[in-house]
């Protein structure tokens, strides 16, 4: 049996969210796989009152423990909604100290594979690995990242989805600095962070890592520019097995890309409630019914073809 430690960082407004990303990683997990879980949550979060601490009864493959951070990241930049918690994921190194490497996840996100072969790599002299998000075919993304002084052409990786490099990160005492760049008002608060204070450290790793919408749009509408950088290989683990990471429209309030997939594992988690379900989806037909069906192809993603066994 292997141990996998995986990190999230989320509030109660995500506790839906979160038991079915954390079903899917389960649900996916290879037979001798042990997922231990940390979740690092503010202290006004009181999350042993919700369904999240009974999902390891379901599932022996794995503990969950949850850690309260205090006064870390205080008087921190936030926008868009995006809570302090965010920020967390830059201190795993000082507060996981049990693992040298650790994988980060958001929980707007579905697992549809084991994270062996992720947590394998070699991090070498990088600070973390993650997926860089398109920034070259997205004119709009180049004048954003020139201006935080970076390089377009070097990439721009999502903080979304990351493996940590906690060993390399204490010796260097990364989380100083860290706590340094988070006065600064940037528009994406942790992910320019990881960025600039990573620069050239942060290792690349293929879309099937963290297959997001704004990637998914790349690889339907520029699919050869995106083979040419990543291969094709790679492009159709993305597409089949990769982890999909709704960093867009959320699947649990409303219609978007891939939705399909989250509520095949919603269905699959002990959060599914047969009433929720029915409401959700006769008042998306409803909305449907009343949009145009060329609109309609743009919202709803086909599930792999070898998986359509598995769609709602």
């Amino acid at each position: 049996m292997r141990t996998i430690p995986v990190l999230f960082t989320f509030d109660e407004k995500l506790v839906l969210a979160a038991g079915v990303c954390i079903t899917s990683l389960l649900e996916n997990a290879s037979s001798d796989t042990f997922y231990d879980i940390f979740v690092l949550h503010s202290p006004t979060c009181h999350f042993e009152d919700t369904l999240l601490p009974k999902i390891a009864d379901k599932y022996p493959n794995c503990r969950i423990t949850f850690r309260k951070v205090v006064n870390e990241f205080q008087g921190a930049y936030e926008t868009r909604g995006i809570p302090e918690t965010a920020y967390y994921r830059l201190l795993a190194p000082e507060l996981i100290q049990e693992y040298d490497k650790i994988i980060y996840s958001d929980v707007d996100v579905v697992f549809r594979e084991d994270l062996g072969r992720f947590y394998d790599i070699d991090l070498k002299d990088c600070y973390f690995a993650g997926v860089d998000n398109g920034v070259r075919l997205r004119p709009d993304m180049q004048q954003y990242v020139s201006s935080l002084g970076l390089n377009p052409d070097d990439g721009y990786f999502y903080s979304g989805n990351l493996i940590i490099n906690a060993a390399l990160q204490r010796k260097d005492r990364m989380g100083d600095r860290f706590r340094e760049a988070a006065k600064t008002d940037y528009y994406d608060q942790d992910m320019a962070i990881i960025n600039i204070v990573c620069n050239g450290r942060i290792l690349p790793l293929g879309p099937s890592f963290c297959l997001t919408n704004n990637l998914y749009n790349l690889i339907v509408n520029q699919r050869d520019k995106m083979v040419s950088y990543f291969g094709e290989e790679e492009i159709e683990h993305a597409l089949a097995t990769g982890i999909v990471h709704y960093n867009g429209a959320k699947p649990w309030k409303k219609a978007s890309m891939n939705m399909d997939i989250w509520w095949f594992y919603y269905r699959k988690s002990i959060f599914f409630d047969e009433k929720h379900c029915y409401d959700f989806w006769e008042n998306e037909t409803f909305l449907l019914e009343r949009t145009s069906f060329v609109k309609r192809l743009k919202m709803v993603a086909r599930y792999p073809r070898d998986q359509k066994s598995k769609t709602l």
